[in-house]
């Protein structure tokens, strides 16, 4: 009896996962405008760069350094700030934000735009010990790639969207 109470407990997660419409999330279907892009951004370099690049050829897309014959995404703005978000009662810091904005625009390989310019930000905030620097250290690090990466997942969903 308790052999069958896993299976079936398991097979009546499955039927009620299924049942109300859960999906696991795949890559957006990227429009023949966009098979081909170049990245124009002032730090190629960044994490958020990287992770974009990543993602997109993740989607299919081919991302290309030739001038002739992609469409062009622009990354005018890509910036992160750390900021104090509070300050405990020994006049020391307690808290900090990390911010990121990015703003991109699409534009077609002959130069009319695609997708207007957006801007998205994301933000955290992390508690700041300082018995323990190199922990928060590493947790600002974290903190900073998981924001450029939740950045370029969004970007990519956005691109993914296009209409014309």
């Amino acid at each position: 009896m308790m052999n069958l109470i896993r299976p079936l407990c398991l097979l009546t997660a499955l039927v009620f996962l299924h049942g109300c419409g859960f999906h696991l999330q795949s890559a957006p279907e990227m429009p023949p405008e966009m098979q081909r892009i170049r990245l124009e951004i002032q730090d190629p370099y960044s994490q958020f760069a990287r992770r974009l690049e990543t993602h997109l050829e993740q989607s299919g897309v081919n991302v290309v350094t030739a001038l002739e014959g992609a469409a062009v995404l622009e990354v005018p703005l890509n910036t992160t700030r750390k900021e104090i978000q509070s300050i405990g009662d020994n006049a020391r810091v307690r808290e900090f934000l990390i911010r990121h904005t990015v703003q991109f625009r699409l534009l077609a390989s002959d130069g009319a735009e695609l997708v207007p310019l957006q801007t998205f930000e994301q933000s955290r905030v992390y508690s700041f010990n300082e018995q323990d620097i190199l922990a928060a250290e590493r947790e600002d690090e974290f903190l900073r790639n998981d924001l450029a990466d939740s950045l370029a997942r969004m970007v990519v969903r956005r691109l993914g969207t296009f209409e014309k």
